[in-house]
């Protein structure tokens, strides 16, 4: 989700800017940053801001520069002269001691008076920076678009890597119980020898049973397949809808099926790949949070 756009136009002398900034984030998040005199605008880009973009921390900077002849602030020449008669009354003013400024008496409040048409300014800045902010988010969205691609391919990658330590484990685990069975009757043989006792097959066969039916992964294995064909068919969409969050819970789900497998298998060979399984799934749980 991290991208770039900007746009600016020159309309009636007026010269307008708008930039976009997206970095990763879960959810939505719009910064809108406007002179002060259009910041009544900011909630407007807001909404447009949404209607575009579902993810990421969005920063929208917009400037203004006014170099027409209306960008000139008005005087108030009443007050102005007002100012003038008060300060000619004061005794220092009145003895010629000091001079008066008049153009420091421009930044005295009511002095200068803001633009007349200050709402067909408005208006027109926000026609403007509605119209810059669709060209720079279609630049923000092709650029993620590339990004995108690249995405794409590594998720494909990690999944596929997935599968085939999941093929791994699937061969291997139904060798469990027949080692855990070899391993306890050789033991349970050893020890009735010296012991001279004797065990009914039937308890050994429960025991077995009772062991493999803890040690039994294939349920996890078929869920944690399951997550992986639909995440692979969440990411072979068309983009014309958000997958990010859906993605990022179906990560989240094969991890704890992983973890699952790791706990209930004793099995060597299980482990190692198990572990190369959640190390691929930790890289896709951060990959995605670029997917919006």
């Amino acid at each position: 989700m991290t991208g770039f756009g900007d746009a600016s136009a020159q309309i009636d002398g007026v010269h307008y800017f708008i930039e976009v900034r997206s970095l990763n984030s879960k959810y939505l998040k719009a910064v809108i940053r406007l002179p002060e005199e259009f910041q009544g605008l900011e909630a407007e880009l807001d909404s447009l801001v949404r209607r575009r973009l579902t993810r990421g921390t969005v920063t929208v900077t917009g400037s203004c520069t006014d170099t027409s002849e209306n960008a000139a602030f008005g005087i108030n020449i009443k007050a102005l002269e007002s100012y003038i008669e008060q300060i000619r009354k004061t005794p220092i003013i009145a003895r010629g001691a000091v001079s008066i400024d008049v153009g420091a008496l421009l930044s005295l409040p009511g002095v200068l008076q803001p633009p007349s048409d200050e709402e067909s300014r408005i208006e027109a800045a926000r026609k403007a920076f509605c119209e810059l902010l669709d060209k720079a988010s279609e630049s923000l969205i092709a650029m993620r678009a590339r990004e995108g691609e690249a995405l794409h391919a590594e998720l494909s990658r990690q999944c596929e890597q997935i599968a085939e330590h999941l093929g791994e484990i699937a061969a291997q685990a139904p060798s469990v119980a027949e080692d855990y069975e070899s391993r306890l009757t050789a033991r349970i043989d050893a020890m009735l020898q010296r012991a001279e006792l004797t065990v009914e097959p039937a308890d050994i066969i429960k025991e077995i049973a009772a062991y493999a039916e803890r040690t039994d992964i294939n349920e996890e294995i078929s869920r944690l397949r399951g997550h992986i064909e639909q995440f692979g068919q969440l990411i072979e969409e068309d983009g014309t809808r958000p997958v990010g969050r859906t993605l990022d819970f179906l990560a989240q789900e094969m991890l704890r099926e992983a973890n699952t497998i790791a706990s209930k298998s004793p099995d060597a060979d299980i482990s190692r790949a198990i572990i190369e399984v959640k190390g691929a799934i930790d890289r896709i749980k951060e990959l995605v949070q670029n997917v919006e």
